[in-house]
């Protein structure tokens, strides 16, 4: 049962700020722990928002963000900038709820590619991905990007400017090639379209504080990387609804994988079981045998045991799982910075 009340919510940005954001993007540390120990802004959001997923802490920074708010890339600096902060976003609060409403947090990292490739690379070629929670569906493009692992030499696509660099612990396999996609789709809740100003937009507004720059530079060029090439079909519609359907559509001459990222941490623990069983069941019923890669938070799907690296790598990043029909291969950065295999 979701507890709406300001003190949950209060719990919730504290939460945030202290095993999320921090390490992450000091600027969102810092307006979420301030803002969890304001009783009268959380009474405000518990009353003005519905609880569970439209009151998470990001949501409502993106939302600012987006609507050019105050200390858009950096966030607040002391009482002075977060009072500042808090007035804008209450004086506003019509159009910043408005957002919160009609937007997700559906974050499409690209560079999320890199700590995916060497796993894709040792399936058998070629693949039709299916990516639950595609977003704007750049993380079905792993072949139109290039990839640089700690000093290896760069490889992937010729003349794509999107280089993602990530850096890779004791016994993971890299790869020298990008795969072989024969079919890509995807399901979301609401689809982005690269070709839609706003819609990146509203893309470049959840990229933290902190890595700005880069990251949105990495988008933009993914973005460009794919813009020639045929759109994928990606459908509405809820993942467990939708996904049955879609995924019958993939060629039987390719390795159907279904895979995710940072997606079933939105479900609640039913919902979740309930995914994994029809994956299992979709990927069983097709004559070439198919494969659920997951990249989540190691709490999201707990059956999944995950072993410490041999040698791990020293890291700053939130780190997930990286599980091959439901056992652990890897840890990855969330955006894609390190794999470590396990």
């Amino acid at each position: 049962m979701v507890v709406n009340s300001a003190q949950a919510l209060a719990d919730r940005y504290v939460d945030f700020a202290w095993y999320q954001a921090r390490g992450q993007s000091d600027a969102h540390e810092e307006l979420a722990a301030r803002i969890g120990h304001d009783p009268e802004f959380c009474d405000h959001l518990a009353r003005s928002l519905p609880a569970g997923n439209k009151q998470q802490p990001k949501l409502l920074f993106a939302a600012v963000r987006y609507l050019d708010g105050p200390y858009a890339e950096h966030g607040p600096r002391g009482d002075a900038a977060y009072r500042g902060w808090r007035e804008w976003t209450l004086r506003h609060w019509e159009q910043v709820r408005a957002v919160v409403m009609r937007r997700l947090t559906q974050t499409n990292e690209p560079a999320r590619c890199a700590t995916l490739l060497p796993l894709l690379a040792r399936l058998p070629q070629p693949l039709a991905l299916l990516e639950v929670g595609a977003s704007a569906g750049l993380c079905l493009y792993p072949d139109r990007y290039r990839y640089r692992y700690d000093d290896r030499p760069e490889f992937g696509a010729p003349d794509s400017a999107a280089v993602f660099p990530c850096r890779t612990g004791l016994g993971t396999p890299v790869p020298d090639r990008v795969p072989d996609i024969a079919w890509r789709a995807g399901i979301d809740l609401n689809p982005l379209d690269p070709a839609d100003p706003d819609d990146m937009r509203w893309l470049e507004a959840l990229v933290w504080p902190g890595a700005t720059d880069e990251r949105v530079r990495r988008q933009r060029a993914a973005i460009e990387a794919v813009r020639s090439a045929p759109r994928p079909r990606i459908v509405r519609g809820d993942l467990i609804d939708a996904l049955p359907a879609l995924a019958a559509e993939a060629p039987p001459g390719a390795t159907l994988v279904v895979f995710h990222t940072s997606v079933l941490t939105y479900l609640p623990p039913a919902r979740r079981e309930e995914f994994a069983r029809l994956a299992r069941t979709v990927l069983r019923e097709r004559d070439r045998p198919g494969h659920w890669v997951s990249n989540e938070h190691r709490s999201v799907l707990p059956w999944i045991t995950t072993p410490r690296p041999a040698q791990p790598l020293k890291v700053t990043e939130l780190l997930l799982t990286l599980a091959l029909d439901e056992r652990a291969v890897a840890l990855t950065g969330q955006h894609g910075q390190s794999v470590q295999w396990l």
